[in-house]
């Protein structure tokens, strides 16, 4: 009989799960503070960028807000917008920058709490630590509605992780649902190829691309809407899982929304309400939806505005403003879907994230962390990475950058009011005999 595999243990105060930008930008701070740690990667650093996105996808955010603790970007294009190679490029290169104890191919399997601390179980040998900071992202599910599983079998589906560029899909038309920024990109490009398209529109947030010559970025960081910390913001649960505004980057700048896409020729519907007998049933609340997306964008910019009054900047534009979204006069509140021809189904309808290894008991009834700007009730356990996790920033890649400082100051503490024995971080030839263990 094959005897059972003996997975290596290995100590250290800090384990972070996850190298992606938070997870990386909270190394790099936990080095500076001199806390021995680990970093525990799935995939390659950077995995989620390099695999989960489509072809033409670049950042909603300007390339000058692309800043992590202790590297910012250095190109010639500071107000252009990063492709998801470029993303890919620059987290890694920030890996190696600030010298990361990564370890890539190592999956978790389970956490769970032991004694003052935590193990840490994963497919390449197991951690003991007195720290555990999640990093691994609240969008590692496609959040598929239960209506899909009644679309026709002729139609195929697919979830914005999967989708990579109209070439892939067949010539018949394209429903798309969900109108965030990812469904308004979708519905862009898929109709760009030719196909017809119809997108189905629920709660959305509507933003010019630029305002009076400046990036709607630049606004929202001059004006502190980016540094608004939890105790402004009015339904911190609403904003946590708002859908990302309607946005796109691209060399010309330009704006996309769904007036754009109804030029286009896209139609508009509905929010999906279910699929029955072939047939999508769509909600008939879209224009009170798009004229509350107006009226939120016009304060939006009204407030811009107060502020650049008061700051007296000579170099902008006049103020303006965008016309109201215009909705059919007789949308459309059902549509077959066989007889419409509708050949693929794009779910642009968010994520949800994934926490089955997670066997501590900080989980909400929706599956989702339970936690106080990344401070979860469980002794020792932090989250980063989140939307609005602790400012508004939080939801963008600089974000990372305050986020990092304030959590990892909260990890030292930790450490000094719990711990008193030191440890030492594993070796280089540690690391290598742990894979070489395992790959035995």
């Amino acid at each position: 009989a094959e005897l059972p595999r003996i997975m290596s243990v290995t100590h250290v105060p800090t384990v972070i799960i996850g190298a992606g930008h938070a997870g990386l930008a909270m190394s790099r701070r936990l080095t500076e503070r001199s806390i021995q740690h680990a970093v525990l990667e799935r995939g390659e650093v950077a995995n989620s960028w390099r695999t989960e996105r489509w072809d033409s996808l670049r950042l909603l955010t300007p390339n000058w807000q692309c800043q992590l603790p202790g590297m910012g970007y250095s190109g010639d294009d500071p107000d252009g917008f990063m492709t998801m190679p470029d993303v890919a490029d620059f987290i890694t290169d920030y890996a190696a920058t600030i010298s990361a104890p990564v370890y890539t191919g190592t999956t978790v399997t389970r956490v769970s709490a032991r004694d003052r601390g935590y193990l840490v179980e994963t497919d390449r040998g197991h951690w003991t630590c007195d720290i555990v900071v999640i990093a691994s992202g609240g969008s590692n599910i496609a959040n598929v509605p239960g209506t899909a599983a009644d679309v026709p079998a002729a139609i195929a589906q697919v979830t914005t992780t999967a989708y990579r560029s109209p070439n892939d899909l067949d010539d018949r038309a394209v429903l798309v649902v969900g109108a965030s920024a990812t469904g308004v990109q979708l519905a862009d490009e898929v109709s760009r190829s030719g196909r017809p398209v119809t997108i189905s529109v629920g709660e959305h947030v509507r933003m010019p691309r630029s305002y009076r010559g400046r990036d709607v970025f630049w606004w929202m960081h001059q004006t502190g809407i980016l540094d608004e910390g939890l105790d402004d913001v009015d339904d911190l649960v609403r904003a946590r899982h708002l859908p990302s505004p309607q946005l796109i980057g691209t060399p010309e700048h330009r704006s996309i929304d769904l007036n754009t896409l109804t030029d286009r020729g896209v139609e508009v519907v509905g929010r999906l309400g279910l699929i029955s007998d072939g047939v999508a049933r769509f909600s008939g609340s879209l224009a009170n939806v798009c004229k509350l997306a107006d009226l939120k964008m016009t304060r939006l910019l009204e407030r811009f505005d107060e502020w650049a009054k008061a700051v007296d900047i000579a170099d902008l534009g006049p103020p303006t403003r965008f016309d109201a979204t215009r909705v059919p006069p007789a949308a459309r509140l059902d549509i077959d879907l066989v007889e419409n021809d509708i050949g693929t189904i794009i779910w642009a309808t968010g994520f949800r994230p994934d926490y089955s290894w997670l066997d501590v008991p900080v989980l909400d009834h929706k599956g989702r962390i339970r936690h106080d700007g990344g401070v979860t009730d469980a002794p020792g356990l932090y989250v980063t990475g989140l939307n609005v996790l602790r400012r508004r920033r939080s939801s963008y890649i600089n974000g990372a950058e305050r986020d990092s400082e304030e959590l990892s100051a909260l990890v030292e503490r930790h450490l000094h009011l719990h711990t008193t024995t030191p440890v030492s971080h594993p070796s280089l030839d540690t690391r290598q005999r742990l894979h070489q263990a395992s790959d035995r």
